[in-house]
């Protein structure tokens, strides 16, 4: 017997995907099964899972505190943006187009067949589903074919716990205000109340609890003091990396350009973490460093356009300049693509038809093809002789005389290409720095001697935050309000 509930927010970034996590991790130290589900994601930083789709990261993660491998039933439609109108649909883990903003809103009904059959293959393997939703249900101009708010609540008929956040102001409006907007029906669906990021002495909000409490007729799971350790988990969010890569260390100094369409960041999490690292997240209007040991130009969904935009900010010439002191550069996919000769985009995959100088630092050429690569892998290191494991999740095909000086080997194969002076490298490979043995030997040549367990620090992150969501929600009655999963 299957039960199941949902987490919606008053507003994106509340804390859901956290709280979620945290609260997957509380149920499975109780003796449950439990699995994650969100049926509808907006994200550029996708995992890829082991049946070759891709989800949202944060649905990894919450597997991941499940202790069960990431499946694409876990995020049955992503959608990754490549423009400010467009994205890519991804349904099940795999391309299933791509659609203006319009003619998404008008389509995505036909999408919850899909969504209600990944949720019910899930249902058949575990104790609990918890769910959470995406952005707020108060967003009344969406509701019209919702799949990923109220529209799944009704049709699988699941309870709902509503999360507002105090750290940005008017909680009591977020959550009462969102009460009054809703039509009888979804009204319905919601059984409590959960107020997250409370920073101080929670008693000052006792009578601001009792008062949504008054108004709403809900009752309270908790007002959740702000999780001190959320920059030790992976980020989804591009909005939280400024804050993350400044809180790492001083030392070595990565210097990393935010460009518009930046995707699967999750590399820089790792680095983030390392107390001799000083990663530096720049932000347009912002020349890159001069002091950077390493310029790191990670994923993007978008190569073209972000390689003009990379341009329009002068960081090319920054770039250039950085190179002739000596500097290294490190591009990941995307990053890659651009440090090549030209990228040559004949399909129109990204616009219009066309081919475009690449920043000239590595003598590869890139062609886009229509075929997604998607796949774990492992590899190793020769220059050191490290062990490493990561995921390739892009278009394109690059070759040139540089690679040729490959510089790493994934499945017995070469991987990537360098410089003739090797301070130039890229490869399509993510997830590399996860390996602790591989960014030790990498950032040994730039004086940082690391002894960081990336891995072991998430998994006692996730230990932490299963504690903080036991002490400060009612975890019993949220159980008690799950409602068994109609098969």
């Amino acid at each position: 017997m299957t039960k199941a509930i949902m987490i919606q927010g008053t507003g994106s970034n509340v804390g859901k995907s956290m709280i979620v996590a945290g609260l997957i991790r509380a149920c499975v130290k109780r003796g449950l099964r439990v699995r994650p589900f969100k049926p509808q994601n907006m994200s550029n930083n996708a995992a890829v899972t082991e049946d070759g789709g891709e989800i949202g990261r944060a649905q990894a993660l919450q597997a991941r505190a499940a202790g069960v491998a990431p499946h694409t039933d876990m995020n049955p439609i992503l959608l990754k943006p490549q423009s400010a109108t467009g994205a890519q649909v991804i349904v099940q883990g795999q391309i299933a187009g791509h659609q203006e903003a319009a003619a998404f809103g008008k389509n995505k009904a036909a999408l919850m067949p899909a969504v209600l059959q990944s949720f019910q293959r899930l249902a058949g393997e575990c104790d609990l589903i918890i769910i959470e939703g995406a952005g707020s249900p108060a967003e009344t101009n969406l509701r019209a074919g919702d799949i990923a708010n109220m529209g799944f609540a009704t049709a699988a008929d699941i309870p709902v716990i509503l999360m507002g956040d105090i750290d940005r102001g008017g909680v009591i409006a977020q959550i009462v205000g969102t009460q009054a907007v809703l039509d009888d029906t979804d009204n319905a669906m919601i059984r409590g109340f959960a107020v997250n990021k409370f920073r101080g002495d929670r008693s000052l909000f006792d009578a601001g609890r009792d008062d949504i409490a008054r108004r709403t007729g809900w009752p309270s799971l908790g007002v959740i003091p702000w999780f001190d350790q959320a920059h030790r988990l992976p980020a989804e969010d591009v909005m939280d990396l400024p804050a993350r890569a400044n809180s790492g260390g001083s030392g070595v100094v990565i210097a990393v350009p935010r460009l518009p369409r930046i995707s699967n960041f999750d590399d820089l999490d790792p680095l983030a973490a390392e107390p001799g690292v000083d990663l530096r997240m720049i932000m347009p209007g912002s020349p890159l460093p001069a002091d950077a040991d390493l310029v790191l130009m990670v994923g993007s969904k978008a190569t073209i356009s972000d390689l003009a935009a990379f341009r329009a900010q002068g960081w090319d010439i920054d770039l250039a300049a950085h190179v002739r002191r000596g500097g290294h550069v490190l591009g990941l996919c995307g990053g890659y693509q651009m440090l090549g000769q030209t990228i040559a985009d004949p399909h129109g995959i990204e616009g219009p038809p066309t081919t475009v100088d690449g920043l000239g630092h590595l003598a590869v050429d890139t062609v886009m093809a229509p075929i997604k690569h998607l796949s774990l892998k492992s590899g190793t290191h020769p220059q050191s002789g490290t062990s490493l494991s990561g995921y390739e999740i892009h278009i394109g095909e690059t070759a040139g005389v540089d690679c040729d000086r490959a510089w790493l080997t994934f499945d017995g194969q070469p991987e990537g290409a360098a410089s003739k002076s090797g301070r130039v490298q890229g490869c399509y490979m993510h997830g590399l720095f996860n390996s602790d043995a591989f960014r030790r030997a990498y950032l040994a040549p730039f004086g940082v001697a690391s002894s960081l367990d990336f891995e072991a620090g998430v998994e006692d992150t996730l230990d932490a935050l299963a504690q903080h969501v036991e002490r400060y929600v009612d975890v019993d009655l949220l159980l008690s309000l799950a409602q068994v999963v109609d098969a």
